[in-house]
C-alpha cells in the first residue's frame, strides 16, 4: 500500500510550502488527502493567483500534478479522516495559522482539519506543523510547546542560507525538505550541511 498522508493548508502567509509539499508527495505516488480552510483559500487565490472563487478543488488540481489526491472542504466534518479508524501514515499541516495551532493545542476538533489532527494526537500518529508567522506572542509559543509536549512536530518555515539559495524556490524547498525528512521520506531538495 502507497504511504498515505493528510496535508492541511490553513490561512498563514506561505501556501506555496504547502502547495510545493503536494507537489513532491504526488510525484513520489504518495496518497495525499487534502484539506484546505476557507481562509486557505483566500490565500491560494492572493499569494498563487489562482482562481479560488468557483470550483476551487479543480483549481487545485489543474495547478498539482496528476496524483492519488482527495481534496475536502474544511467543513466536510463526517470525511473519512475525521476517523481514527481510517489508517494513514500522518498528517502535515503547512502553513499553519497561528489560529489553527491554538484551536489544536484547546482540542477543539470543530472543524475537519481540526478534527484530523486531533486524531493524529489522541492515535500518537505524526502530526507535523508547520507555523508561518512572526514575530510570536507568549500565546503561540506556550501553544506550540502544548502541542509539542502532546507529540506534535513543530517545524517553523525558516530557510537556512548555508546552502547558499539563489531563487526564492530554493528557500522553498529548503522548509519543505526539512518536512520530507521529518516524514521519513526521501527527496534532493537541497544540499545537506557537509555534503560537497
Amino acid at each position: 500500500m502507497p504511504r498515505r498522508y493528510i496535508v492541511g493548508i490553513t490561512g498563514a502567509s506561505g501556501v506555496i510550502y504547502g502547495l510545493r509539499l503536494l507537489e513532491v508527495l504526488l510525484q513520489q505516488q504518495t496518497e495525499v488527502h487534502l484539506v484546505v480552510t476557507g481562509p486557505g483559500r483566500i490565500v491560494i487565490e492572493q499569494e498563487m493567483e489562482w482562481d479560488m472563487q468557483g470550483d476551487w478543488k479543480a483549481a487545485l488540481r489543474a495547478n498539482l500534478p496528476e496524483g492519488n489526491i482527495a481534496v475536502y472542504d474544511d467543513a466536510d466534518i463526517a470525511a473519512p479522516i475525521a476517523s481514527g479508524s481510517f489508517r494513514v501514515d500522518g498528517m502535515v499541516v503547512i502553513p499553519c495559522t497561528m489560529a489553527s495551532i491554538a484551536a489544536l493545542a484547546g482540542g477543539y476538533a470543530r472543524s475537519l482539519l481540526e478534527r484530523a489532527a486531533d486524531v493524529m494526537l489522541k492515535e500518537k500518529k505524526p502530526l507535523l506543523l508547520v507555523p508561518r508567522e512572526t514575530p510570536l506572542s507568549s500565546i503561540h509559543l506556550r501553544n506550540m510547546l502544548l502541542l509539542a509536549e502532546a507529540g506534535a512536530h513543530i517545524i517553523p518555515a525558516m530557510p537556512a542560507f548555508y546552502t547558499h539559495p539563489a531563487t526564492v524556490e530554493d528557500m522553498v524547498n529548503f522548509v519543505v525538505g526539512k518536512v520530507l525528512d521529518a516524514m521519513g521520506i526521501e527527496h534532493n531538495l537541497f544540499k545537506r550541511y557537509g555534503e560537497p
